[in-house]
């Protein structure tokens, strides 16, 4: 018999998408305890046969019935402080994603609710008190969101295609809270070579796709 305690490996996910200009992020309201009836980030324990990729998507389909999506996932942090569930030691391998257009979540069975919610009233003593450590979690994902949009592409993944500029530009105002500088805006995307690819159209309702570029440089600062 081991005399190492046991550990629990857990995924959390900090879902993005913007929904009426705002930047969202899907929460769960739990329906047991721990804090029961508090809203949370969706996730849950990795089973034996799981990577926690594999983990992410399925607790977030069986939290909120969303299915896999094809926008950006990717890791953000592991978050293992001892005392950060209380039901036993859980160390969290936490994920970002972001995509247009997601669908209205539906509650599973384990929880008593589900809904997208302004990261606003999450955040900074918002409207939601989250679970856990969940408001840490998100707010390292919302600031791995908004220094991703100053050096690579990764705005792109929040429009659904074809796309125009201003959709584009309305992107990083819902992200970082105000819009990039209109000639700067428009120099790096258009001088980025890649970043965008014409689908048509004209004046002011150019269309465009995205392109195979995946890096700005130099970058496209917050507050220029």
């Amino acid at each position: 018999m081991s005399d190492h305690p046991s550990i629990a490996v857990a995924v959390d996910l900090a879902i993005f998408t913007i929904r009426a200009d705002a930047l969202s992020v899907l929460l769960v309201q739990r329906g047991g305890e721990p804090y029961a009836g508090a809203w949370a980030l969706p996730g849950g324990f990795v089973e034996t046969d799981e990577d926690a990729e594999t983990a992410a998507w399925r607790e977030l389909h069986e939290e909120t019935g969303v299915e896999r999506f094809a926008g950006h996932l990717e890791q953000l942090q592991t978050y293992s402080a001892p005392g950060r569930d209380p039901r036993m030691r859980v160390i969290s391998v936490a994920h970002v994603a972001f995509a247009p257009d997601l669908p209205e979540p539906d509650a599973g069975d384990d929880a008593a609710g589900a809904r997208w919610w302004a990261v606003a009233d999450a955040l900074d003593g918002g409207r939601v008190t989250l679970a856990f450590d969940h408001a840490q979690i998100l707010t390292d994902a919302l600031e791995r969101v908004r220094a991703k949009l100053e050096y690579t592409t990764l705005a792109a993944e929040f429009v659904s295609e074809p796309f125009t500029l201003p959709a584009l530009r309305e992107v990083y105002a819902a992200v970082w809270g105000t819009p990039p500088d209109l000639g700067t805006f428009r120099r790096k995307v258009l001088g980025t070579a890649g970043f965008v690819v014409p689908a048509g159209g004209e004046g002011d309702t150019v269309l465009y796709r995205r392109g195979p570029a995946s890096r700005i440089h130099p970058p496209m600062l917050r507050g220029t």
